[in-house]
């Protein structure tokens, strides 16, 4: 129950009775002008669409095919400028750096081996990002990688990248 000092009580009833049925209509047909802002509101907050999660996904397929092709600087067209990959060995922030790293760990195609992604789940977040979960395979002729990742992606210019990547 609302209370109304004009009432005096907390009736509903009553709160109403003193806006009168004049009052309550106007104030219906003042929030009739409303309607078309509050549909641009409604469509803007809610999130990636079916499309935006196919795009999503074909970023990741086209980082699965660079990768398998030995082409870092391809696999890393999936990723924003402002990129931040948080794994085992700590932070590191920056596309130049995050490449490097890459560079470094994986330095020639055997290295690199053949990237298998598999999508759990791929979350709205606002209207242009959204979460990705998965699970990543790396075979290599030496052995098997394997482990999870957590991918804060925006939507971008140049479309959907990487903003933060967690990968153990």
């Amino acid at each position: 129950m609302i209370h109304n000092p004009e009432v005096g009580s907390s009736s509903l009833p009553r709160a109403t009775e003193a806006i009168g049925n004049d009052g309550l209509f106007r104030s219906l047909a003042g929030m009739k002008s409303l309607l078309p802002a509050l549909s641009v509101l409604l469509v803007a907050c809610t999130g990636p669409t079916r499309p935006d999660e196919e795009a999503i996904r074909a970023v990741m397929a086209d980082q699965e095919a660079a990768w398998d092709s030995g082409d870092i600087p391809g696999f890393m067209e999936g990723y924003s400028q402002d990129i931040c990959f948080v794994g085992e060995r700590g932070r590191t922030c920056g596309k130049a750096e995050v490449t490097a790293n890459y560079l470094k760990s994986y330095p020639d195609k055997s290295a690199m081996g053949d990237l298998t992604f598999s999508i759990h789940e791929v979350v709205p977040a606002g209207a242009s990002n959204a979460w990705v979960s998965g699970t990543w395979l790396l075979y290599r002729t030496a052995d098997t990688l394997g482990g999870s990742f957590s991918l804060l992606w925006q939507k971008e210019e140049q479309g959907w990248r990487i903003l933060r990547d967690h990968t153990n």
